[in-house]
């Protein structure tokens, strides 16, 4: 096929111009005349004439089309495409007869007025007069040299785009033959994908070590599930329509414990819920309970699949937040919320908070840093985007003795604020605004602004920005995730730094997958501390020790190999048991949209789109987020009025 020739042709030959010459029974050659030849071998003589005989008449029909091509025959055009071009080329000839009547109207009376002029002149006048009889004469003989050029540029005009016009609308079919026919091969390509998926699962059965997401199979906290899970289902084709339409009794498995109906929010911008939402008693009961026991499961995610390719393939290029996306792509969470989570590795500010070392202090800011990714390993779904005003309070003061609140302070471009505190002597504060671009075969997520942590003890003041997320595989495959950048944590205080560099996953490399290195060094720019370690599992620390003669590539090299010096500042916590049935979630995120009584009527746990999508109700929930934003851009539309008033 044509979508073959970019990365399987060794080259190519214009037919219209090649000789095709038969060697013997079973070889023929194509050339070009020139440096090109090909020797091709038959494997009869039978097969060898149907291919002579084949490519002989592609020649003629690439001759043929040479020709054309030079003709004024547009083959390609569709009807209306041919109508709309005869119309406007109608009006053109119309425009410049109309010009050329002006122009034999101009020409007629100009003679008329020259010979006007001329009895003038014949006249016993003034010298005076003759003088300006004769200015006049020059003039009008101007204005009919211009008037005439004039009509001949409008002619050539006309013959120029006569001539041009069908090339161009050849050309633009062709642009839209291309872009249905890459369509349709990369949805045959996915739609084949699919088949090849379900054909190997159902004649193979993996080891209980092997899973699909790469790397994830050294991973001893996470249920083995290899490619036979559900989670591969929501990655599958189907030839579905473009409207989403969900089965209406589709619920979660029996055996989840808990599922906490939505609530009915009452006072807020962004609330008014559904009329079959309602708050009875027994979720009176669990909102009370909640407060005592953290949630360990929510309803498990159903086995839905979705024409991922009938919704991307519109999207190409454009930026995420202003893509309405169904819920099918989501996870129960909001953005807000996901923010939130880089607080699960809190002990480590706790921990640095105690260091006396600035530079001590730096190697936990850096692994806390690093540990903010772990939970995107498995993580594929997309949180909500939170609507303007939405915020989401976490109390942990009394188990692990912070608290922190977001707010969505902007929707286009997505701009959250959030604040942390905690009462072991450090505060956290970042302004994050998200820009993402789906490219085709992958999506890129760049958060935009600085992380803020201060010590209180000490007074050290850390800044730092995000890394680049990439989520590979949109159309064909498995997703997965990778983060790639490079990350400075300044500390703006005693001038200490830290360089961490995410290095980008490459099939031919022999590294660790999902490595991370980093160096510490003081203002001086001497390094005290080289980090090692993976994203998604680890992160060491080793101390650099110089000795006489010692430059510093030697002592980091050493430094690696003084095993005694390795100190671990951080590991991955396991997984929930059965999490990659509910969206790979930490313990923490598990319990970051539990209903808990005091909330602020704009916090996140009470979005009723959020809710029923939880509880396993995704028509319910396609239709409440669309009900949502379509309130968002009139209430959008309603401030931005009476600001310009």
């Amino acid at each position: 096929s044509k979508a073959e020739m970019r990365h399987t042709c060794r080259g190519t030959i214009n037919l219209a111009t090649a000789n095709i010459t038969v060697e013997d029974s079973c070889n023929f050659i194509i050339s070009n005349g020139g440096a090109q030849t090909y020797h091709l071998k038959a494997s009869s003589e039978v097969e060898r004439q149907r291919w002579v005989t084949a490519l002989e008449l592609a020649k003629a029909k690439a001759v043929k089309m040479l020709e054309e091509s030079d003709d004024s025959g547009d083959e390609s055009v569709s009807q209306t495409d041919k109508t709309e071009l005869q119309s406007t080329l109608r009006t053109l000839s119309s425009k410049v007869e109309d010009l050329s009547t002006c122009n034999d109207l101009i020409a007629k009376h100009g003679t008329a007025l020259q010979r006007s002029l001329s009895e003038l002149e014949t006249l016993r006048l003034p010298a005076e007069s003759t003088e300006k009889i004769k200015q006049v004469n020059e003039r009008a003989t101007l204005f009919r040299i211009t008037s005439n050029a004039m009509i001949n540029a409008c002619r050539d005009f006309l013959m120029l785009a006569q001539t041009h016009s069908k090339k161009w609308q050849k050309s633009l079919q062709h642009e839209r033959d291309q872009r249905i026919r890459l369509e349709e091969t990369l949805e045959q390509l996915a739609k084949q994908h699919n088949h090849l998926e379900r054909a190997f699962r159902g004649a193979t059965v993996l080891p209980a070590g092997a899973s699909g997401t790469g790397g994830s199979a050294k991973d001893p906290c996470c249920p083995a599930k290899g490619d036979l899970s559900d989670e591969d289902d929501d990655n599958e084709f189907f030839d579905a329509p473009e409207i989403i339409a969900m089965p209406e009794n589709m619920g979660h498995k029996a055996d989840c414990p808990l599922s906490f109906p939505p609530t009915r929010r009452t006072g807020s911008n962004i609330s008014g819920t559904s009329s079959d939402i309602s708050l009875d008693e027994q979720y009176k009961h669990q909102v009370e309970d909640t407060k005592k026991e953290k949630r360990t499961h929510i309803p498990y995610k159903p086995n839905y699949s979705l024409n991922l390719w009938s919704i991307m393939k519109n999207c190409i290029g454009k930026e995420l937040s202003k893509i309405p996306m169904p819920v099918n792509f989501n996870e129960p969470l909001s953005m807000l919320q996901r923010l939130t989570e880089d607080l699960e590795y809190h002990e480590l500010l706790d921990r640095a908070a105690k260091c006396e070392s600035s530079l001590e202090q730096l190697c936990y800011v850096a692994a806390f840093t690093v540990s903010s990714y772990s939970t995107t390993v498995f993580r594929t779904s997309k949180p909500f985007n939170p609507l303007l005003g939405e915020t989401f309070e976490l109390d942990r003061l009394e188990e692990n003795g912070y608290r922190s609140l977001c707010e969505q302070v902007s929707h286009h471009p997505p701009a959250a604020a959030h604040h942390a505190d905690s009462k072991h002597g450090w505060t956290l504060r970042q302004e994050i605004k998200i820009t993402s671009k789906f490219r085709g075969k992958y999506l890129s997520i760049m958060p935009l602004g600085t992380i803020h942590c201060v010590f209180h003890s000490s007074g050290n003041h850390y800044t730092w920005k995000k890394v680049t997320t990439t989520v590979h595989n949109i159309i064909v495959g498995k997703l997965w995730i990778d983060q790639s950048g490079e990350i400075e944590i300044v500390n703006h205080k005693t001038g200490d730094k830290c360089n961490l560099k995410f290095v980008p996953y490459s099939y031919f490399s022999r590294d660790v997958a999902r490595k991370v290195t980093g160096e510490v060094t003081d203002p001086t720019g001497k390094v005290h501390f080289v980090l090692l370690g993976t994203w998604d599992e680890k992160m060491d620390c080793y101390k650099v020790t110089l000795g006489a003669g010692d430059n510093g590539a030697e002592g980091r090299q050493r430094a690696h190999e003084a095993e005694e010096s390795r100190v671990l500042l951080w590991k991955r916590n396991p997984l929930p048991k059965y999490a990659e049935n509910m969206y790979y979630f930490s313990e923490l995120a598990l319990t970051l949209n539990a209903p808990e009584s005091g909330t602020a009527p704009t916090d996140s746990r009470q979005r009723p789109d959020q809710r029923l999508m939880e509880n396993g109700r995704w028509d319910e929930a396609n239709a409440e987020k669309q009900r949502l934003e379509e309130k968002q851009r009139i209430s959008r539309k309603r401030r931005e009025a009476e600001a310009a008033k």
